[in-house]
């Protein structure tokens, strides 16, 4: 199978050779592989064809880096929708659509930082129908984007609006329902009407919302935050019939644990996500700059050595 075929299996909730991985993020690309990845502002003051150049470069670096993971999705960020969808036709044409590819794709509420999250809250609960009327924007802007990304190539959209803190989620399920279910619904429906696969992702304790995420119809549920207590066993025995799961080895044991706490979680996420298929083999956030390239490398090696059905 291509790293593709492998990665649209398993959305599917079928069971390819072996179990894929993807990150839907990589910042450790300097660490590992020497540079960054092109990121928008370092196009500035660039000529059209000085632009082309570091576009095409940034293109063949994405395929190195994800070739030599052996990663079934390559995720493209940093850059203008135009340079993306650029990025996008020169992967496709160099891999001959080996790769899943993928962008950001979400239109939905998530926790705001730092004091605005009180302020939403209020302004949500006094004001409901601005609420709605600004969820309704987002969601509109989300689903033209979406249409633009998938019709250039970039067949999957993560949905990367975080809801939940790891005491549960930062609205009420009644309030998740009003002023977000019902958008991530119709982006989620709209991008498997356009022919692509959306991603969820949210970290935290999405239990006490986990059957509305699974209502509105993605493809797959990323990350299954183990820092929050959600356990890919019960979630797997929950609802892994309905979507297929991506996750979740312990983000943080990655930074500060021990190896043996890496390989344990590395284990339970394969022992309890792999039965069946509709499963994708990944950290439970990302592996962040900083982290130890050692021991995101120590998690590829244990994907490799048990990956095979």
């Amino acid at each position: 199978m291509t790293h593709r075929e492998r990665a649209l299996t398993a959305l599917t909730l079928g069971q390819p050779d072996y179990v894929p991985t993807f990150e839907l993020e990589y910042q450790l690309a300097s660490q590992m592989f020497g540079k960054e990845f092109l990121y928008e502002g370092d196009l500035e003051n660039l000529s059209p064809k000085e632009t082309e150049r570091a576009i095409k470069e940034n293109a063949e670096y994405l395929i190195q880096v994800y070739s030599e993971m052996e990663h079934s999705i390559i995720p493209i960020h940093y850059l203008s929708e135009e340079h993306m969808l650029q990025t996008a036709k020169y992967i496709r044409q160099m891999t001959n659509d080996e790769f899943l590819l993928t962008a950001h794709g979400d239109g939905t509420f998530a926790i705001p930082d730092g004091d605005g999250l009180v302020k939403m809250v209020y302004w949500l609960y006094d004001e409901p129908e601005e609420g709605r009327e600004q969820a309704r924007k987002n969601c509109d802007y989300a689903l033209e984007r979406n249409k633009r990304l998938i019709d250039g190539g970039i067949e999957s959209l993560i949905l990367c609006s975080d809801y939940c803190f790891n005491s549960g989620p930062f609205l009420s399920p009644d309030m998740f329902a009003e002023f977000i279910q019902p958008y991530l619904y119709e982006i989620c429906q709209d991008i498997r009407k356009q022919g692509g696969y959306a991603i969820k992702h949210t970290d935290g304790n999405i239990m006490p919302i986990l059957d509305m995420l699974v209502e509105c119809g993605p493809h797959a549920l990323h990350s299954l935050d183990p820092m929050a207590g959600v356990d890919i066993k019960e979630v797997k025995e929950k609802v892994g019939d309905k979507l297929a799961l991506c996750g979740n080895v312990h983000c943080a044991h990655l930074q500060t644990g021990t190896d043996e706490e890496v390989l344990e979680s590395c284990r339970y996420a394969m022992e309890h996500g792999k039965p069946g298929g509709g499963f994708i083999f990944c950290t439970s956030n990302i592996p962040f700059r900083g982290m130890p390239v050692e021991r995101y490398e120590m998690v590829l090696d244990f994907w490799k050595k048990n990956r095979a059905y």
